[in-house]
């Protein structure tokens, strides 16, 4: 029985520090609702498979180890105190694969990785511990940080449609299938009628799901993929070939040189971290102004010392291009909504946020689910890939605040999508340089309105 909350109290922890402890049946109820809908959406998290599999060469049973021990540490959050769903720091993945394509398929890539990896962990625990994280994104000019995000939304496009790529092997079904997930997460049509349907809002706040769900079926009809082969039993993770092949152990441990060269892919995901921890401050905010009887803690230092020691521990153990993330924004809607209804729905918020990872991460051991997701595993990260370049594309020019930011950040984005972090930082630099430097507010083409204020001329 888990212990009972005083009416506006926090949720009972165990303090450690900056750390607060909670463990699942006894400083929160588990709830199953949650839980199961945390195995059903496991089959997103797998679509880190192909990744792996495509660009850093690693046989399905390494990569389903990697996967799985990302799926375990994503329970450190709540367990540690964070009331959130962690996830993938996906608007920056494209970002990372052209990063790590500059260097060879093998150890100097799996170094290369390792680098990055290492140096995102230990810059977010020293912004943790130190509490400078919102300085340090603040001093980043509005253009350089929409440049950022659009480069990011572009490469997620360029990764799918460039020539022998995703798009070439499965071309309708990504169609048919990222149509139905546009069609879902962004249709104004959809939003009014889903308002009066209990059946729509439930498929609503199923977020990506529907599409692997229709993806399973659709990709074997059209020919692309073979129908599943379901077996039976428990997944297999090859950890020993990992640790022993993969890892430092492996491939040796990176050169000096490498961690310089990945510091500006650093800098650029952990400005699009910072702005996940942004949106879950925001969510959490929000579902407290309905629950009066829970005051819920989000801390961000706590949040960057958790993501952090995840990314240096699997920096170490199971290196991985999805990185480790502060949030998952998706599902993080999800459970705030279900939130709302109150403590008979659920009682904690770390109680659902709690539950569904550990739903997931049981959902990664449970062999049918892992092969009736994996012929269309491919498809999935396409639907992924492209939905996000949507979204970054939107909140990149959103970003923007002036007419010269926009123009900046879309040729430094275009710079960043195709010839990676170093480039496009150094092109946002010289460019805000150029244009910005000096520069007066009255000189300024707000986008969202204000009227230009004409520099008069003698």
């Amino acid at each position: 029985m888990a212990l009972k909350r005083e009416y506006g109290k926090e949720q009972p922890y165990i303090p450690a520090g900056p750390f607060k402890i909670r463990i699942p049946f006894i400083h929160y109820r588990f709830e199953w609702a949650d839980y199961f809908q945390g195995l059903l959406m496991c089959a997103v998290c797998l679509g880190a498979i192909p990744m792996l599999q495509e660009y850093l060469g690693m046989p399905f049973e390494v990569a389903m180890a990697v996967v799985v021990l990302n799926g375990l540490f994503y329970c450190a959050h709540v367990f540690l105190g964070d009331p959130v769903v962690p996830g993938w720091v996906t608007p920056a993945i494209p970002l990372l694969m052209i990063h790590v394509t500059q260097f060879e398929m093998g150890p100097e890539r799996m170094q290369a990785l390792i680098a990055f990896e290492m140096s995102l962990g230990i810059l977010a625990i020293v912004l943790g511990v130190t509490g400078l994280g919102k300085k340090i994104v603040t001093v980043v000019p509005n253009a350089m940080q929409s440049g950022i995000i659009l480069g990011a939304g572009f490469a997620a496009v360029m990764v799918i449609f460039k020539k022998g790529a995703r798009f070439d092997s499965f071309p309708l079904s990504i169609i048919i299938c990222v149509g139905l997930g546009f069609y879902l997460l962004f249709s104004n049509h959809f939003k009014s009628i889903r308002a009066n349907n209990s059946v729509l809002k439930v498929i609503a706040n199923l977020g990506i799901l529907p599409v692997v769900a229709l993806a399973i079926v659709v990709a074997p009809l059209v020919g692309e993929v073979p129908w599943p082969n379901i077996e039976w039993g428990i997944t297999k993770p090859a950890f020993g070939t990992l640790f022993h092949d993969w890892t430092i152990l492996g491939v040796g441990f990176p050169p000096i040189s490498m961690f310089v060269k990945s510091l500006p892919m650093v800098i650029s995901a952990y400005i699009v971290l910072f702005g996940d921890m942004i949106q879950a401050q925001a969510l959490i905010e929000d579902a407290a102004k309905v629950r009066e009887d829970e005051f819920v803690d989000y801390n961000p230092n706590r949040s960057h010392l958790v993501f952090g020691l995840r990314n240096f521990i699997m920096s170490i153990i199971g290196p991985d291009l999805t990185m480790c993330g502060p949030l998952w924004a998706a599902m993080q809607v999800v459970i705030c909504e279900r939130y709302k209804h109150g403590r008979k729905a659920m009682d904690s918020m770390h109680g659902g946020a709690g539950s569904f990872r550990f739903g997931t991460f049981t959902g990664y051991l449970i062999l049918p689910i892992v092969t009736l997701c994996k012929p269309i595993l491919g498809i999935a990260l396409a639907s992924t890939m492209l939905i996000q370049g949507y979204v970054s594309v939107r909140v990149g020019v959103m970003k923007a605040r002036t007419f010269n930011d926009l123009g900046i950040a879309g040729i430094m984005g275009a710079v960043l999508a195709t010839r990676g972090a170093v480039w496009g930082l150094a092109t946002g630099i010289v460019l805000c340089l150029l244009i910005q430097l000096g520069n007066k507010p009255e000189y300024d083409v707000n986008i969202f309105g204000e009227e230009e204020k004409e520099e008069e001329v003698a």
